[in-house]
């Protein structure tokens, strides 16, 4: 999958998400969560796909492997990318408890679910 696609891809299954709930949940201004929505995505997509299609530890790219390793490293991947847009959603909204955490495990699910759907 071409990166222009798999990054409009999350930002149509994402940006609803974060831009529905922040306001209804989290008492931030459409404005805002529209705004904190694009930018979390921009800010862990990019190094996400690097990672996944040519920082693999063994040198080659780890879309499109047959390899075992190939799940876990999603996964553990996708759990950075969680974390750290949870912690965006904290401090950068101002945002406390549970709230930007199941926000962002509720976007990167759906986002990574559709993928995996879509890519064979």
């Amino acid at each position: 999958m071409p990166y222009a696609l798999a990054l409009g891809l999350t930002l149509l299954v994402e940006v609803p998400v974060y831009s529905v709930a922040l306001p209804a949940l989290g008492r931030v201004s459409a404005g805002r969560a529209l705004t904190a929505a694009l930018l979390v995505n921009c800010l862990t997509h990019p190094p996400l796909w690097w990672f996944l299609t040519s920082g693999f530890p063994s040198g080659a790219p780890a879309t499109g492997t047959t390899s075992a390793a190939y799940p876990v490293v999603l996964l553990l991947s996708e759990a950075a990318v969680w974390l750290a847009e949870a912690l965006l959603l904290r401090y950068g909204l101002g945002l406390r408890g549970p709230l930007p955490y199941a926000l962002s495990l509720t976007a990167n699910t759906a986002s990574l679910l559709l993928g995996l759907l879509l890519v064979p």
